[in-house]
């Protein structure tokens, strides 16, 4: 213990030496010095004692400033810290950007930097108009300068003879008003009164100057910073990275700098080029404009493009330019302006809807509950993204619905009709190839109504459309028996038999890929029939050539495409080329845009994004909201429009006899086989062999039967002799059985 004791003592003794005498083989003077400074033991606890307090306060401000790192680092991480030091940054920089936009409008002020750079762009335009028109405003500009500063040359000279003459006239005036005070008061020490007054007046503002003097200096810079901050602020004056943490507006402004700069960042490179080479700047025809009403608004901008680049291009990069102004693809349209009409050639038609507007319900069906239409006028369809109802034409038109199942077609189908059944003069005849009860409720007011997918109604469909034929015929007729060239409402209303027939055909590619005449009548009905008031209507989910014929699509009024995937089927609905041209259904979205269509021929527009109408129905309950609108448009039917059981179902034939056919249109003597057919066809129009056969077959048939045909050169020649024997052989046979 007291051998540990002499070791601490040594050591705390050698610790407190001087540190150049602390070494490991000290000298013999600084042995000495070292017995000579032996310490007391009082002194060496003590020592001992300081050395411990020591070092716990070292370790105590160790820990105080670990403690104050990890809050400084906490309160410099948090979010709330970040986000207040980017918003002091960000209204700094508006300070910053303000005095160089007010240094930038006072350069312009001064100079002629403006016209200069503006024709600049007019030159690289190549617009020469342009170009001539600002350099006269320039100088114009140059010419107003120079007089101004030939007024300030002139103005310490005006400026010095304004104060003394002014001065004088004063000082006049005040003594003519102290002369009447004296003699009004009848005191002479009133001539100088006025005077008195002016003076006091003059130390007294001099003092309320001095007193607020020092505050509004004060005060000064503050409200220029106020001033450059605001001027920053409107302007958005901050660097990117800061504006980027400002929250986006739900519907940011689109400006013509705004849709440059998208402009800019669409990748087309020959767009790019003509940007940053040639010093491009695009001409607008229609600066971004509002346009819309209510809840549906929008922008809408028309500008021309560069050489090399054309309007397609810019609708191919549809997704990207949405991105570039703040809003989702299905809410921007480009299209080519050139092909419309009235419109330019190499400009484009772009509009910009207001973030939201497609998920926005659309509003009720506004003849749910009262008022009636007009097929001459056009029914209520929907409505456009600028909340625009869509009239949908019908008299001298026809109808094309198409898009992938459930996005809305049958319902689009379903609208229409139900408008055309609120005209008193309309005639409306459904044919459904499924068997759903969409127009169930319709069945009333429908003066034919057939559904389901078998063989029977497609060859009832053709032999109606055979019908719909002969119709437009006998119509073309009688209207140029009128004297008229195409049926009006006036001449419905005074000829029953010329009242519109509105026909509709749901799921049409049933029709179509079973029926080998449909299609060439229905192209036919379709051509003829607008100016006679026959009007057709399909909706189908295919855009096949058998689904629907391209004719048929080509030749209708109107063309509604909901949500399909390729642009084949786009083009299949719309018509050829219109993918090219920016009118792209492949754009909306699968079952979010669900009864939203891109619609052709119901406006000036080259196309109208179309949100139809809601006729509701509850599957469950069987409920349909058509029902009540149904019992008022029977309610309001003119006298003699046909409805349910007005038109009974035409007997579709199966079988005829072919024998006894033969026999009818034979008399005694024999007629060439291509005759008989003619005749047998005249006689049962609507039997489809008599159609298809030819007259080798023809001929064929008959000898199988045992009818004799004499061979004459190349003609055949049936004989009525043998028709009438097999005919009463059979009548025997019958009675013998």
């Amino acid at each position: 213990m007291t051998q540990q004791h002499d070791e601490d003592r040594e050591l705390a003794r050698v610790h407190y030496l001087p540190t150049h005498r602390a070494t490991t083989t000290p000298t013999e003077s600084d042995t000495e010095v070292v017995e000579g400074e032996l310490i007391s033991e009082e002194e060496y606890q003590r020592l001992f004692t300081q050395r411990g307090q020591a070092i716990e306060r070292y370790k105590g401000y160790r820990r105080d400033l670990a403690t104050a790192g990890r809050v400084v680092k906490t309160v410099a991480t948090h979010e709330v810290t970040k986000s207040t030091g980017q918003a002091l940054l960000r209204h700094g920089s508006y300070v910053l950007g303000g005095a160089g936009i007010v240094a930038k409008r006072v350069w312009e002020a001064k100079t002629n930097s403006r016209y200069e750079r503006m024709q600049r762009l007019a030159e690289a335009r190549g617009d020469w108009d342009q170009l001539a028109d600002w350099e006269a405003r320039a100088e114009q500009a140059r010419e107003r300068r120079h007089r101004r500063r030939m007024d300030w040359l002139e103005a310490p000279v005006k400026l010095v003879k304004a104060v003394v003459i002014g001065a004088f006239s004063l000082m006049g005036a005040l003594v003519a008003l102290g002369i009447v005070l004296a003699i009004a008061n009848k005191d002479l020490g009133d001539v100088l009164g006025p005077i008195t007054a002016v003076f006091t007046l003059v130390k007294w503002i001099a003092y309320a100057v001095t007193v607020a003097w020092l505050p509004f200096l004060l005060a000064l810079p503050w409200a220029a910073g106020i001033a450059l901050w605001a001027v920053g602020r409107q302007a958005d004056a901050a660097p990117s990275w800061l504006r980027a943490a400002k929250t986006a507006e739900v519907n940011p402004q689109i400006t013509a700098d705004g849709i440059v700069t998208a402009l800019r960042h669409l990748s087309i490179p020959k767009l790019n080029e003509a940007f940053k080479k040639e010093g491009w700047q695009p001409r607008f025809d229609l600066t971004p404009t509002r346009e819309g009403q209510g809840a549906f608004r929008g922008y809408r901008a028309i500008f021309d493009l560069p050489m090399g680049v054309t309007p397609e291009m810019v609708a191919d990069k549809r997704d990207v330019l949405a991105k570039n102004l703040n809003r989702n693809a299905v809410e921007v349209w480009a299209s080519d302006y050139g092909k419309e009409k009235g419109g330019k050639a190499g400009y484009v038609n772009l509009y910009v809807a207001d973030s939201g507007v497609m998920d926005k319900p659309t509003p009720t069906y506004p003849l749910l509950h009262e008022g009636t239409a007009d097929v001459f006028a056009g029914v209520p369809v929907g409505i456009t993204q600028r909340g625009d109802v869509v009239l949908f034409p019908l008299n001298g038109s026809n109808f094309v619905f198409g898009g992938q199942p459930g996005q809305g077609k049958s319902n689009g189908g379903r609208v229409v009709m139900l408008g055309a059944a609120l005209d008193s003069l309309a005639e409306l005849r459904v044919h459904v190839f499924a068997n759903n009860g969409d127009f169930d409720a319709y069945a009333p007011r429908l003066a034919r109504y057939h559904k389901g997918a078998t063989a029977e109604h497609v060859e009832l469909a053709a032999a109606h459309l055979e019908e719909l034929k002969e119709e437009v015929g006998r119509r073309e007729q009688r209207l140029a028996d009128l004297g008229a060239k195409k049926l009006t409402r006036a001449l419905a209303e005074q000829h029953p038999d010329l009242r519109p027939i509105v026909v509709y055909f749901s799921e049409c590619h049933e029709l179509f890929s079973k029926s080998d005449d449909a299609a060439e009548l229905a192209v036919d009905v379709v051509k003829r029939g607008r100016k006679t008031g026959v009007i057709l209507g399909f909706d189908t989910q295919s855009a096949r050539a058998n689904a629907i014929p391209s004719e048929v699509v080509e030749n209708v009024g109107v063309n509604g495409c909901f949500a399909v995937k390729t642009w084949r089927s786009n083009d299949g609905f719309l018509g050829d080329g219109s993918f090219a041209a920016g009118i792209r259904a492949t754009d909306l979205r699968f079952n979010v845009d669900r009864g939203t269509m891109v619609a052709t021929g119901v406006s000036e527009e080259l196309f109208e994004i179309v949100r139809t109408f809601f006729i509701e129905v509850n599957d469950d309950t069987g409920w349909d909201a058509a029902t009540e609108v149904i019992e008022r448009a029977l309610a309001q039917l003119a006298p003699g429009t046909p409805v349910a059981g007005d038109r009974p179902t035409p007997q579709i034939e199966n079988d005829r006899d072919l024998l006894a056919d033969l026999d009818t249109v034979l008399d005694d003597e024999r007629l060439p086989a291509g005759d008989v057919l003619g005749a047998l066809r005249s006689l049962a129009p609507r039997w489809k062999p008599y159609q298809d056969y030819t007259v080798p077959r023809f001929v064929a048939a008959v000898k199988k039967l045992g009818v004799k045909v004499a061979s004459t050169g190349n003609k055949h020649y049936v004989d009525p002799v043998t028709v009438r024997e097999i005919l009463a052989r059979r009548a025997t046979a019958d009675l013998d059985e």
